[in-house]
């Protein structure tokens, strides 16, 4: 995730109404009744050209995904007239195909994918999009969900002209429980705006990232986020609670129409009440509401269903609200920003941390000094300390001022005593702990200004975790302007980036597959919280056995027969 300046509008979120569950497909007709609008695909009247991106702009720098990657459109139907017809009596006001919107949603925020779609949707509710997807189930029409548009892989824009689905408008917060802490909002809501909004009422996010300002809950949700606060609160698989997720997938033949059925693993379908955490419910093509786990937070019978579709990328269904834990607010936030001589020393601060910091310490970042240029030459920041070949940013989270004041002293003391700092500074206002924080998480910022990236995000054993970073330098030599190493120590996550001019397929060779090659043989992951997108699909079997890749095809084509949702993401070709 990146960070991106965008406006913050407050009015984003706000208190929803029970009607938003119970819009109907504004078609004139019941869905469960058989009136529903059929197309044939051979007797639709097709956009004015078939073939992709006759009428989308060209973005200056910007090559398409099919032009730059040797990837095949597989075959779906074109969106015709009569499509776009039924698409606005479901959402009226809300299809858009104006080459201008269409031009920001295509491509991504690293500027490095295109797709050419003619038609982006704006639904507002469940409902809606599940109409939405019906009709594309029907017409045979591909379809890319879209957040924030903030990932780094190429999973939230097409590949070629899939209809994109933006939850941007689906930003309601539906239930905040002021004892429990948990929340239930819409899919489309900006993590920041609803860190803001739990704020207020003694609570924080259980993730913080860089694209905090841009990205959309659900998208993090879809993506199995990391971010900052991953050491202190674990990932989204523990916090989230429950989801509503729309989906293709047909119970049985049985179900008596075009598929287009509402999964709601333990999603909140009313206020909380009785400290219920939800309920899962399918409700199928033909109306049909099946219950398939209990509503409590302990629950112990069956699958967890849920787990299927966080990570899963948009490819396995629709997320469209979310439940979420929400850790009280801490009262006493430090955040120190440390010089070290080596990243052997890096490891040893890493040790002194987890041993005398214990319970409070909630982040430990690390970046190394080419980091440190790129931000200071692209994004004017200043260094807080004396120039050191690594930087380390500590914080700690906790209840009390003057017990974790205490506690920081003690460490800073015992590492600056022993050599393993040089130099150091502590923010405990808000604006210097902001200042220091942006040294960190506005990174991939500078990297971007610094030419074309290649982005790495691997998990690898702490104790290897810079050793790449020092090969690459020597293997790549000067090809490239420079190659970075920074991330989360805490749990293992390498953030390495190359940087160059521009694209260059020699400069990809000699990266690809040495990269992953290398990470395989370390035992880590090829993808540590970016996902596995559409650059990195293929990549999967270094992290993955054929045992377990299989399974995943088996569960895309149970959820996905005709793999219309996000196409080309996730998951490698299958043989």
């Amino acid at each position: 995730m990146v960070p991106r300046q965008v406006p913050r509008w407050s009015a984003w979120i706000f208190q929803a109404t029970p009607a938003w569950r119970r819009t109907t497909c504004a078609l004139g007709a019941s869905v469960g009744q058989q009136r529903w609008p059929r197309f044939p695909w051979r007797m639709c009247r097709p956009l004015a050209f078939r073939g992709c991106c006759s009428t989308v702009p060209r973005v200056p720098g910007v090559m398409l995904t099919s032009e730059r990657y040797p990837v095949q459109r597989l075959p779906f139907s074109v969106v015709s007239e009569e499509d776009l017809a039924a698409f606005e009596r479901i959402i009226p006001g809300r299809v858009i195909t104006d080459p201008e919107e269409l031009e920001v949603a295509n491509v991504d925020w690293l500027k490095s994918v295109r797709g050419c779609s003619k038609v982006l949707l704006r639904p507002r509710t469940t409902e809606e999009v599940s109409c939405i997807l019906r009709h594309c189930h029907q017409r045979n029409l591909a379809v890319n969900p879209q957040g924030g548009n903030t990932g780094l892989v190429g999973g939230s824009v097409p590949v070629f002209d899939e209809i994109i689905l933006s939850t941007a408008l689906m930003n309601q917060v539906i239930s905040f429980h002021d004892v429990s802490g948990i929340l239930v909002c819409q899919a489309g809501c900006v993590l920041e705006q609803l860190n803001h909004y739990v704020q207020e009422r003694g609570f924080i996010m259980p993730l913080d990232l860089g694209a905090k300002g841009s990205c959309h809950i659900g998208g993090n949700v879809a993506t199995n986020a990391g971010g900052m606060r991953f050491l202190r609160y674990g990932s989204l698989r523990g916090t989230v609670l429950g989801l509503e997720v729309v989906s293709w997938y047909q119970f049985g033949p049985s179900c008596g129409g075009p598929a287009g059925c509402f999964f709601r693993p333990q999603a909140f379908l009313q206020q909380l009440d009785n400290e219920l955490l939800g309920c899962v419910v399918m409700v199928l093509a033909d109306g049909t509401v099946l219950d398939c786990l209990t509503s409590l937070r302990k629950d112990n019978t069956g699958y967890d269903l849920k787990q299927l579709f966080i990570g899963s990328e948009g490819t396995l269904g629709v997320i469209t609200a979310v439940s979420i834990l929400c850790p009280p607010r801490p009262n006493a936030v430090n955040v120190a920003f440390l010089g070290c001589p080596g990243f052997a020393e890096v490891l040893q601060v890493f040790s002194t941390c987890k041993g005398m910091l214990g319970e409070i310490l909630s982040a430990f970042e690390f970046m190394d000094a080419e980091c440190m240029q790129l931000v200071m030459q692209h994004l004017h920041l200043t260094r807080p300390v004396r120039e050191s070949p690594f930087y380390i940013l500590v914080e700690t989270s906790g209840s009390s001022a003057d017990h974790d004041a205490e506690k920081l002293d003690g460490f800073l003391e015992q590492a600056l005593g022993s050599g393993l700092v040089t130099d150091g500074t502590v923010g405990t206002d808000q604006n210097k702990v902001q200042a220091l924080w942006a040294l960190r998480e506005r990174i991939t910022e500078a990297l971007s200004h610094d030419g074309y990236v290649f982005k790495y995000d691997i998990s690898l054993p702490v104790e290897r975790f810079y050793d790449l970073v020092i090969e690459l330098r020597a293997r790549l030599g000067p090809c490239t302007k420079h190659v970075v190493g920074y991330g989360h120590l805490g749990d293992g996550n390498l953030h390495l980036n190359v940087t160059a001019e521009a694209f260059s397929a020699a400069l990809l060779a000699a990266l690809e597959p040495y990269v992953y090659t290398w990470t395989a043989t370390q035992q880590g992951s090829v993808s540590a919280e970016h996902g596995l997108g559409f650059k990195k699909k293929d990549v999967l079997g270094y992290s993955k056995p054929p045992t377990a890749m299989q399974l995943m095809w088996q569960l895309k084509a149970l959820l996905d027969p005709r793999g219309l949702l996000n196409p080309y993401k996730t998951l490698p070709a299958h043989a």
